[in-house]
């Protein structure tokens, strides 16, 4: 099956430096949308392909998101879409890289503002950007856990909000918010996140009640464990990708019954079939897209 509904569309993608948000940003690509990729990290070349970093003068090997940042200079609250220009892979057709803190409130606003003036109206979103704080309760700081709901829950607020502000009066539109399955079960030294993915999932099916009567779709894809530097950054030996896909009965975690990590392409497939016109009549799904982890009927 062909998916289509993306061609000339502009489509905003937060955390698309790396990871998933890179997987959906190439496949929007691909698919004839003009991409609007946003992350922190500064350095999101590597949605591009070789012959796009080419012609953009990038280096095959991107710098590193702090570098990116660094040469960027000091981000100024609200202002964060202002320094486009500087972002490497900037004047490739159909690739808008802009840094973006989705916690910042002021700076969403700005961005999106920008977006449609410059650009075009907005019709497909994925919300992928967010953090992983492992602590267990009684060591994690409060800190820890404002910062992880501000990026991953109120980050989610702040875009679907703004967007959901100018879709409203054209009644179309289609979000995706890449949740987590730790939104639907416990987990050990994962508090904060799992909460804040929680938060984030009743969010977004809320969002979807209220936006459904004006032809916008929301819907969740809640990945599992998957071949990213956040799950990769949280193994201390060698042995770290068996003991996922097994499971570890001391932890009260289930193992992955396909018997293998996601990729990050099999959750951006996810994000493109809930953006796509085959999905038109789908609102207020939460797909798990885990290997069968959580068990989930």
């Amino acid at each position: 099956m062909q998916l289509t509904g993306f061609d000339g569309k502009i489509a905003l993608v937060t955390g698309a430096a790396g990871g998933i948000g890179r997987a959906v940003a190439r496949l929007l690509r691909q698919s004839g949308a003009t991409v609007v990729a946003t992350d922190r990290e500064a350095s999101m070349v590597e949605v591009l392909d070789d012959h796009d970093r080419a012609s953009a003068g990038c280096a095959a090997t991107p710098r590193s998101g702090v570098e990116a940042a660094q040469a960027l200079g000091p981000r100024r609250s609200g202002a964060a879409s202002a320094d486009r220009e500087a972002v490497p892979g900037a004047g490739v057709a159909g690739f808008h890289p802009y840094p973006l803190d989705v916690a910042d409130a002021d700076a969403v606003d700005a961005l999106v503002a920008r977006i449609e003036a410059e650009l075009g109206p907005i019709d497909l979103a994925v919300n992928v950007a967010g953090i992983l704080s492992t602590a267990s309760v009684l060591d994690l700081t409060a800190e820890e856990w404002r910062r992880t709901f501000a990026v991953n829950t109120d980050g989610v607020f702040h875009v679907s909000q703004a967007l959901a502000r100018v879709m409203a009066p054209r009644r179309r539109g289609a979000m995706v918010t890449v949740s987590s399955n730790a939104a639907g079960i416990p987990r050990q030294n994962m508090a904060a996140y799992a909460a804040s993915k929680a938060a984030t999932t009743m969010f977004v099916r809320c969002l979807g009640l209220e936006l459904a009567p004006l032809g916008i779709r929301c819907n969740i894809v809640a990945p599992g464990s998957t071949r990213t530097p956040m799950q990769t950054g949280m193994w201390t030996d060698a042995g770290g990708e068996a003991r996922t896909i097994a499971g570890t009965l001391e932890t009260f975690k289930s193992g992955i019954p396909l018997g293998k990590l996601a990729e990050p392409e099999d959750i951006a497939h996810a994000v493109m079939f809930l953006l796509s016109e085959q999905a038109g009549h789908i609102a207020m799904s939460d797909l798990y897209v885990d290997g069968g982890a959580t068990l989930r009927a």
